[in-house]
Protein backbone atom coordinates (compact mmCIF):
# COMPACT_ATOMS: atom_id res chain seq x y z
CA UNK A 1 0.00 0.00 0.00
CA UNK A 2 1.32 3.43 -0.95
CA UNK A 3 0.79 6.26 1.53
CA UNK A 4 -1.13 9.17 0.02
CA UNK A 5 -2.10 12.61 1.28
CA UNK A 6 -4.48 15.14 -0.20
CA UNK A 7 -3.51 18.78 -0.72
CA UNK A 8 -6.69 20.81 -0.19
CA UNK A 9 -9.15 20.03 2.59
CA UNK A 10 -12.19 21.78 1.12
CA UNK A 11 -15.18 20.20 -0.57
CA UNK A 12 -13.29 18.87 -3.56
CA UNK A 13 -10.55 17.49 -1.33
CA UNK A 14 -13.16 15.48 0.55
CA UNK A 15 -14.53 14.24 -2.78
CA UNK A 16 -11.03 13.16 -3.77
CA UNK A 17 -10.83 11.14 -0.55
CA UNK A 18 -14.05 9.45 -1.65
CA UNK A 19 -12.50 8.78 -5.09
CA UNK A 20 -9.46 7.14 -3.49
CA UNK A 21 -11.72 5.08 -1.21
CA UNK A 22 -13.59 3.83 -4.27
CA UNK A 23 -10.36 3.02 -6.13
CA UNK A 24 -9.30 0.99 -3.08
CA UNK A 25 -12.58 -0.93 -3.11
CA UNK A 26 -11.66 -2.32 -6.55
CA UNK A 27 -7.86 -2.43 -6.31
CA UNK A 28 -6.48 -1.69 -2.85
CA UNK A 29 -3.39 0.44 -3.32
CA UNK A 30 -3.45 3.55 -1.14
CA UNK A 31 -3.39 4.33 2.56
CA UNK A 32 -4.80 7.83 3.09
CA UNK A 33 -2.74 9.51 5.80
CA UNK A 34 -4.58 12.86 5.82
CA UNK A 35 -5.00 16.35 4.40
CA UNK A 36 -2.63 19.29 4.00
CA UNK A 37 -4.06 22.79 3.61
CA UNK A 38 -2.73 26.29 4.27
CA UNK A 39 -6.02 27.12 6.02
CA UNK A 40 -6.47 25.60 9.45
CA UNK A 41 -9.09 22.85 9.71
CA UNK A 42 -10.58 20.52 12.27
CA UNK A 43 -8.19 17.87 13.56
CA UNK A 44 -10.16 15.12 11.81
CA UNK A 45 -11.72 15.52 8.34
CA UNK A 46 -13.97 12.71 7.11
CA UNK A 47 -12.15 10.24 9.27
CA UNK A 48 -8.54 11.21 8.52
CA UNK A 49 -6.31 13.82 10.17
CA UNK A 50 -5.48 17.37 9.14
CA UNK A 51 -1.69 17.31 8.83
CA UNK A 52 -0.88 21.00 8.61
CA UNK A 53 0.25 23.46 5.98
CA UNK A 54 1.50 22.57 2.52
CA UNK A 55 5.13 23.48 3.31
CA UNK A 56 5.18 20.64 5.87
CA UNK A 57 5.24 18.21 2.95
CA UNK A 58 8.84 19.23 2.32
CA UNK A 59 9.93 17.78 5.67
CA UNK A 60 8.79 14.22 4.90
CA UNK A 61 11.66 11.74 4.58
CA UNK A 62 9.74 8.72 3.24
CA UNK A 63 8.00 8.17 -0.11
CA UNK A 64 4.58 9.80 -0.26
CA UNK A 65 1.96 10.17 -2.98
CA UNK A 66 0.09 13.46 -3.22
CA UNK A 67 -3.28 14.33 -4.76
CA UNK A 68 -3.63 18.05 -5.56
CA UNK A 69 -7.34 18.68 -4.90
CA UNK A 70 -7.42 22.37 -5.85
CA UNK A 71 -9.81 23.50 -8.58
CA UNK A 72 -8.41 26.96 -9.32
CA UNK A 73 -5.57 26.45 -11.84
CA UNK A 74 -3.50 29.45 -10.73
CA UNK A 75 -3.63 28.45 -7.06
CA UNK A 76 -2.95 24.83 -7.98
CA UNK A 77 0.17 25.79 -9.94
CA UNK A 78 1.47 27.98 -7.10
CA UNK A 79 0.95 25.23 -4.52
CA UNK A 80 2.76 22.66 -6.64
CA UNK A 81 5.61 25.14 -7.00
CA UNK A 82 6.02 25.15 -3.21
CA UNK A 83 6.67 21.40 -3.09
CA UNK A 84 10.38 20.63 -3.52
CA UNK A 85 10.56 17.27 -1.74
CA UNK A 86 12.10 14.61 -3.99
CA UNK A 87 10.25 11.86 -2.08
CA UNK A 88 6.91 12.99 -3.49
CA UNK A 89 5.09 11.11 -6.26
CA UNK A 90 2.01 12.38 -8.10
CA UNK A 91 -0.12 9.43 -9.24
CA UNK A 92 -2.99 9.67 -11.69
CA UNK A 93 -6.20 9.00 -9.74
CA UNK A 94 -8.83 7.60 -12.09
CA UNK A 95 -12.24 6.49 -10.80
CA UNK A 96 -13.11 2.87 -11.66
CA UNK A 97 -16.19 3.98 -13.63
CA UNK A 98 -14.21 6.12 -16.09
CA UNK A 99 -14.38 4.99 -19.72
CA UNK A 100 -11.06 5.37 -21.57
CA UNK A 101 -10.51 4.47 -25.20
CA UNK A 102 -7.76 1.99 -26.03
CA UNK A 103 -6.24 3.98 -28.89
CA UNK A 104 -3.56 6.61 -28.19
CA UNK A 105 -4.73 8.06 -24.89
CA UNK A 106 -1.89 9.43 -22.74
CA UNK A 107 -1.67 10.97 -19.29
CA UNK A 108 1.08 12.93 -17.59
CA UNK A 109 1.16 12.93 -13.78
CA UNK A 110 -1.04 14.11 -10.96
CA UNK A 111 -4.34 14.04 -12.86
CA UNK A 112 -7.65 13.52 -11.06
CA UNK A 113 -10.36 11.91 -13.20
CA UNK A 114 -13.71 11.63 -11.39
CA UNK A 115 -16.63 9.26 -11.73
CA UNK A 116 -18.57 9.12 -14.98
CA UNK A 117 -15.92 10.72 -17.21
CA UNK A 118 -15.62 9.50 -20.81
CA UNK A 119 -12.28 9.87 -22.63
CA UNK A 120 -12.46 8.61 -26.20
CA UNK A 121 -9.45 8.20 -28.55
CA UNK A 122 -6.25 9.99 -29.58
CA UNK A 123 -6.29 12.25 -26.52
CA UNK A 124 -3.38 13.80 -24.66
CA UNK A 125 -3.76 15.00 -21.07
CA UNK A 126 -0.67 16.58 -19.54
CA UNK A 127 -0.09 17.14 -15.77
CA UNK A 128 -2.33 18.10 -12.82
CA UNK A 129 -5.56 18.24 -14.82
CA UNK A 130 -8.91 17.81 -13.03
CA UNK A 131 -11.85 16.28 -14.88
CA UNK A 132 -14.75 16.46 -12.48
CA UNK A 133 -17.90 14.31 -12.53
CA UNK A 134 -19.28 13.17 -15.92
CA UNK A 135 -17.09 15.24 -18.24
CA UNK A 136 -16.66 14.00 -21.83
CA UNK A 137 -13.64 14.39 -24.11
CA UNK A 138 -13.94 13.89 -27.86
CA UNK A 139 -11.27 12.54 -30.20
CA UNK A 140 -7.94 14.28 -30.85
CA UNK A 141 -8.27 16.63 -27.90
CA UNK A 142 -5.21 17.98 -26.13
CA UNK A 143 -5.37 19.34 -22.58
CA UNK A 144 -2.31 21.07 -21.20
CA UNK A 145 -1.19 21.17 -17.58
CA UNK A 146 -3.04 22.60 -14.56
CA UNK A 147 -6.43 22.98 -16.30
CA UNK A 148 -9.63 22.18 -14.38
CA UNK A 149 -13.05 21.15 -15.66
CA UNK A 150 -16.08 21.21 -13.40
CA UNK A 151 -18.88 18.61 -13.61
CA UNK A 152 -20.56 17.74 -16.94
CA UNK A 153 -18.27 19.75 -19.23
CA UNK A 154 -18.51 18.44 -22.81
CA UNK A 155 -15.49 18.87 -25.08
CA UNK A 156 -15.93 17.94 -28.74
CA UNK A 157 -13.19 16.57 -30.99
CA UNK A 158 -9.92 18.24 -32.02
CA UNK A 159 -9.95 20.84 -29.26
CA UNK A 160 -6.79 22.32 -27.74
CA UNK A 161 -6.99 23.50 -24.14
CA UNK A 162 -3.90 25.46 -23.16
CA UNK A 163 -2.31 25.67 -19.72
CA UNK A 164 -4.26 26.72 -16.61
CA UNK A 165 -7.73 26.95 -18.15
CA UNK A 166 -10.80 26.74 -15.88
CA UNK A 167 -14.12 25.57 -17.36
CA UNK A 168 -17.29 25.90 -15.27
CA UNK A 169 -20.03 23.36 -14.71
CA UNK A 170 -22.02 22.31 -17.76
CA UNK A 171 -20.04 24.28 -20.33
CA UNK A 172 -19.73 22.93 -23.88
CA UNK A 173 -16.80 23.40 -26.25
CA UNK A 174 -17.49 22.83 -29.96
CA UNK A 175 -14.99 20.93 -32.12
CA UNK A 176 -11.86 22.35 -33.81
CA UNK A 177 -11.39 25.16 -31.27
CA UNK A 178 -8.58 26.39 -29.04
CA UNK A 179 -8.82 27.94 -25.57
CA UNK A 180 -5.94 30.25 -24.62
CA UNK A 181 -3.95 29.83 -21.42
CA UNK A 182 -5.29 31.18 -18.11
CA UNK A 183 -8.77 31.64 -19.58
CA UNK A 184 -11.95 31.07 -17.56
CA UNK A 185 -15.09 29.71 -19.24
CA UNK A 186 -18.25 30.35 -17.25
CA UNK A 187 -20.73 27.72 -16.15
CA UNK A 188 -23.21 26.76 -18.86
CA UNK A 189 -21.33 28.60 -21.61
CA UNK A 190 -21.24 27.27 -25.17
CA UNK A 191 -17.86 27.93 -26.77
CA UNK A 192 -18.45 28.15 -30.53
CA UNK A 193 -15.31 30.15 -31.42
CA UNK A 194 -11.74 29.91 -30.17
CA UNK A 195 -10.99 32.05 -27.12
CA UNK A 196 -7.83 34.11 -26.47
CA UNK A 197 -5.57 33.79 -23.46
CA UNK A 198 -6.19 35.56 -20.13
CA UNK A 199 -9.90 36.25 -20.48
CA UNK A 200 -13.18 35.33 -18.83
CA UNK A 201 -15.81 34.21 -21.32
CA UNK A 202 -19.50 33.58 -20.63
CA UNK A 203 -22.77 33.10 -22.46
CA UNK A 204 -24.26 31.31 -25.47
CA UNK A 205 -22.19 31.68 -27.55
CA UNK A 206 -19.34 32.40 -25.15
CA UNK A 207 -17.73 35.81 -25.51
CA UNK A 208 -14.93 37.43 -23.48
CA UNK A 209 -16.30 39.91 -20.93
CA UNK A 210 -12.98 40.85 -19.33
CA UNK A 211 -9.25 40.27 -19.62
CA UNK A 212 -6.78 39.65 -16.80
CA UNK A 213 -3.07 38.97 -16.33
Amino acid sequence: MKKIAIIGAGGFGREVKMLIDQINEITPGYEIIGFYDDKEHAEIINGVPYLGQVENVNTINDPLCLAIAIGDPITKKKVIGKITNQNIEYPNLIHPSVIIGKDNVSFGKGNIICAGVIITVDIQIEDFVILNLSCTLGHDTKIKSFSSFMPTVNISGEVVINESVYVGTGAKIINLLEIGENTVVGAGAVVAKSLPANCTAVGIPAKPIKFHE
